[in-house]
């Protein structure tokens, strides 16, 4: 008989994002929200740069760089680095998943540049990028939240470079070691690993960055949401609070009491090992149960915040498994990405507690034995 497991998660929500709640969120703790008033107030700018220091703050991001908050989350704020920066020199783009090969497509197809050399390799595998060209622009993603793998290392990224290492790290920031100086351009949601609202992007870049912007104009029209550029120079004001387009203040103050709450518990360094707790949980019992097994084989690139798994399970059984999950509200969201290999995916970031994944696990094994 396959007996059902006693309890069940305390909260069941495993998405890749929008990501779990930080534990403890109440709805109360967006009461200080300007809600009706402007963002370009005294108060609402004020509530937009907090947001941006103590993120300067909690990440260790150096002190020359710029932080802003920017529109349509991170894909937003990848675009805005991407069409405004790029095409001055060649361009090496590494793609390992869904997104990062959305950003190669946009570059060849979209800003139909030429001199692109493009490194990528199937789901779960990390491309050879030791043949990085470090007099060229270099754009990927730190972890590819649709495929389980995650850049181990900046060593492919030169000292000496010439080019500008742009680095979509939204489902990385907050739960592993961004190595900062070798980058220039940084991005990522709110939605991710603190389990933000979405909508909202963050866009951190280094005195490179600023320089290139400043000196290089691109031959196509920038559309006003992606402009940073006044009269030449870069628009500071992004970078102190003052937004593009209306910012939701509800967002912001819900992006806040995350910060709050990852200072509480030790900063960058309780988040990651929130993470990483998480997701030896689930190391620990893949290695005990031979249905089950990482998307990425080589453990060196395996993410832990979005972590694939295959399943031996044909797919209607598969899809069975999960219903079942659903249904026990033991899990939600947890099947792979569309385009990604069958199987299914566990958000194992900071704000996910430890009990809630060994609970969810068990209904793992039931639901695995019930399709059987």
């Amino acid at each position: 008989m396959n007996k059902k497991p006693s309890k069940k998660p305390n909260n069941p929500n495993f998405s890749s994002g929008p990501c779990a709640k930080h534990p403890g969120f109440t709805l109360d703790a967006l009461k200080d929200a300007p809600l009706g008033r402007s963002h370009r107030s005294v108060l609402g700018k004020s509530k937009l740069q907090e947001s941006i220091e103590k993120t300067k703050e909690i990440l260790g991001v150096p002190k020359d760089y710029l932080v802003g908050i920017v529109p349509a989350s991170d894909t937003g704020a990848i675009e805005m680095a991407m069409w405004n920066l790029l095409g001055e020199r060649g361009i090496d783009v590494i793609h390992f998943d869904a997104f990062g090969k959305s950003w190669a497509t946009d570059i060849i197809k979209e800003l139909k540049l030429e001199n692109v050399r493009e490194f990528s390799a199937d789901y779960g595998k990390l491309p050879d990028i030791t043949n990085i060209e470090c007099n060229n622009d270099i754009v990927f993603t730190w972890n590819g939240t649709t495929s389980g793998v995650k850049i181990p290392d900046a060593d492919f990224i030169s000292d000496k470079r010439e080019g500008l290492a742009i680095c979509d790290a939204t489902s990385a920031v907050f739960a592993m070691d961004i190595p900062w100086k070798k980058l220039d351009v940084i991005t990522f949601s709110w939605q991710k690993v603190l389990g933000g609202e979405a909508g909202h992007g963050m866009l951190i870049m280094s005195p490179r960055a600023v320089k290139r912007l400043e000196s290089y104009s691109p031959k196509w029209p920038i559309p006003k949401i992606f402009q940073m550029k006044k009269d030449g120079k870069i628009a500071k004001e992004i970078f102190e609070g003052s937004t593009i387009n209306t910012p939701s203040m509800l967002c912001n103050e819900d992006y806040l009491d995350a910060l709050r709450w990852s200072e509480s518990i030790g900063g960058l360094p309780g988040l990651i090992k929130r993470s990483m707790d998480n997701f030896k949980m689930v190391e620990s019992f893949v290695k005990k149960h031979p249905w089950i097994d990482f998307l990425a084989i080589d453990p060196v690139i395996r993410s832990n915040t979005s972590v694939c798994l295959t399943i031996d399970l044909p797919t209607e059984r598969r899809k069975k498994m999960l219903k079942l999950m659903e249904e026990e509200k033991a899990a939600y969201d947890i099947n792979s990405y569309k385009t990604a290999p069958e199987g299914i995916r566990i958000w194992c970031g900071a704000t996910v507690e430890k009990q809630d994944v060994e609970m969810m696990l068990l209904w793992l094994e039931w639901a695995y034995n019930e399709v059987n």
